[in-house]
């Protein structure tokens, strides 16, 4: 294992020399995948000194692991399912990443648990959280307070006084899901792994009775390679049966897919001090603070359709608002939502048919020789799966494996963190810019903060914030090509930057102004601008329109028929005969 300088640095000198890299050099291990699992069996691997490589069909997080509820929790409901392991597995993960691995990107967030029943409720809780806050082994975070009715209304005056008879206030913690699976990726990179984006798994490779690596196409100009490693791990989420059923080997689980849809309202629609949990008949609603935004959500429905992008539907938007709103003095209507974001959690298939009671449980096995699979969990037990799955594909590795050590290895940009927010000010004044606004780059960036704003330096008007987007500078969109990857509007105003939920207009009334900011750095001519403007616009006016159907078919249908941002994507890849 070695650090490689400059290789966290993920730009288009970096995608070319990885292409070159994919096909010319023998890997140890190839994951397939840049969700938070996948990145994460990368730096896992990468860190036990195993030569890596990871190719991604779309964007890092551009599936499940940017359309989360942006909580790094244990899962206080699933105490009642009786799944403590779990609950203390994921509690252990979010003190390490509050504490040493994400200071930076993992947040304490304080919560409030509206108790809505006399005599029985409050003990109840008052149990299960006293047993949460137990379980996750060293504090970070203050025990549970309980609160008469009239503190909690305190806390949360836009609480209907009949909704409640009194609260238990306990912490949990809040996470940028789609710039921290980056982070990871870039920290895979850092530690030597050689990490590409758009490079889509159309086939297996075999020696005998083994899979001894992956043929891989760009989808950016449809060439094909082939990657040679001593074992594949399919970290695919919920595309895992579709790369199952590429491989020709059987799968040792199924995976099913459960749509999960959150909305997202302006700060001062919902008066409160604290996050809000609300238990529903089927599970509990979340109202996370989120910038100047509360994001509220999730519905949990069984989804069968399109995988790439599952499309929220008004009776799921309908859903959300009927259960905030008998809690809420002021309620809700559609016209206060500035955006909606719907995702796919891949659940390991058990006997319920309710998504809402299959397992979060994670499973790793061993499909074929030099193929491991890796399905279910949750995104807060990611490190976690991810050393699973490289135990078990030591046993295709010829030489001797390490143990991992990822528990001890925190991200590129969480080192020296803590030291930069003493000297918030000193950077504010260094480059013109309030204090304010540097805590919110730092909570973004963390100590790669100076390389973001180094790249305003000659030319100051990068540190401008973007027209119609003020909370974010011109320069993250410019960072965010040259540095962290990313290849197409989309990657930028979805991902990197949460533009596309956090104003009405969804990044389109920014979309030509931030093309020409990383039009020189991804060289793109005015056509490419043009194209790339054209099919951020599609894609969002199909969002907005899918989203006043009554039924996922319907809204399915206006989804997928925007245009895809990766032309030479294929979906479905067809399974061809295997070369002799």
């Amino acid at each position: 294992m070695s650090k490689q300088q400059g290789a966290q640095f993920l730009g288009p000198q970096q995608r070319e020399a990885a292409w070159e890299q994919l096909q010319t050099e023998q890997f140890d291990v190839v994951v397939v995948g840049g969700g938070v699992v996948g990145v994460g069996a990368a730096l896992d691997a990468a860190t036990r000194g195993l030569k890596v490589a990871l190719v991604e069909a779309r964007d890092y997080a551009s599936g499940t692991s940017s359309r989360s509820s942006k909580m790094f929790h244990g899962g206080l409901r699933y105490l009642e399912q009786l799944e403590f392991g779990l609950v203390r597995e994921a509690l252990r993960e979010r003190e390490l990443s509050l504490t040493t691995l994400a200071p930076h990107l993992v947040k304490p967030l304080k919560f409030l648990f509206p108790l809505a029943h006399r005599v029985w409720e409050r003990p109840y809780m008052a149990a299960g959280i006293f047993l949460y806050d137990r379980m996750g082994g060293a504090k970070s975070v203050p025990s549970q307070k309980h609160l008469t009715r009239a503190g909690a209304l305190r806390m949360s005056p836009s609480l209907k006084r009949s909704s409640l008879t009194g609260g238990i206030q306990y912490y949990d913690t809040v996470v940028d899901d789609a710039r921290h699976t980056m982070t990871v990726a870039r920290t895979a990179a850092h530690y030597g792994a050689v990490v590409r984006t758009s490079t889509q798994v159309v086939g297996f490779l075999r020696e005998a009775d083994r899979v001894s690596g992956v043929r891989v196409r760009d989808c950016e100009d449809g060439r094909t390679a082939e990657v040679k490693g001593h074992v594949v791990i399919n970290a695919t989420g919920v595309w895992t049966d579709e790369i199952q059923a590429l491989s020709r080997q059987r799968g040792r689980f199924r995976v099913r897919a459960s749509k999960g849809v959150h909305i997202v309202v302006p700060r001062d629609r919902i008066v409160s001090e604290a996050a809000i949990i609300l238990r529903t008949e089927k599970s509990v609603l979340f109202v996370i603070p989120w910038g100047s935004h509360w994001i509220i959500g999730t519905t949990d429905t069984d989804w069968n359709l399109d995988l790439a992008h599952p499309a929220a539907t008004k009776a799921d938007i309908d859903y959300i608002l009927g259960h905030v709103n008998s809690v809420l003095v002021t309620p809700l209507t559609h016209a206060d939502i500035d955006g909606v974001y719907a995702g796919l959690r891949p659940l390991l298939a058990g006997e319920s048919d309710e998504t809402s009671k299959l397992s979060r449980e994670h499973a790793v096995a061993r499909v074929a020789p030099g193929l491991v699979a890796i399905a279910g969990g949750k995104y807060t037990t990611y490190r976690v799966m991810a050393e699973d799955a490289v135990d078990v594909a030591a046993e295709d590795i010829p030489a001797r494996v390490a143990s991992s050590i990822t528990e001890k290895v925190p991200l590129v940009n969480a080192d020296g963190y803590f030291a930069l927010i003493n000297q918030t000010v000193q950077l504010g004044e260094q480059y013109g810019l309030h204090p304010y606004r540097v805590k919110h780059l730092l909570d973004r960036y963390g100590s790669l903060i100076t390389e973001v704003l180094e790249l305003g330096r000659q030319t100051p008007e990068l540190l401008q914030p973007i027209t119609d987007a003020p909370d974010y500078l011109q320069v993250e969109a410019v960072y965010a090509a040259a540095a962290e990857g990313a290849l197409h509007l989309d990657d930028i105003l979805a991902r990197r930057t949460r533009i596309a939920i956090e104003y009405p207009h969804r990044g389109v009334n920014c979309a030509q102004q931030v093309a020409g900011l990383v039009a020189p750095i991804l060289g793109w001519d005015a056509a490419t601008v043009e194209r790339e403007v054209d099919t951020y616009r599609a894609r969002v006016e199909a969002e907005i329109e899918s989203q006043t159907q009554p039924d996922d078919e319907s809204a399915d249908a206006l989804r997928a028929a925007a245009p895809e941002s990766r032309a030479e994507i294929l979906e479905p890849v067809v399974v061809v005969p295997d070369r002799v």
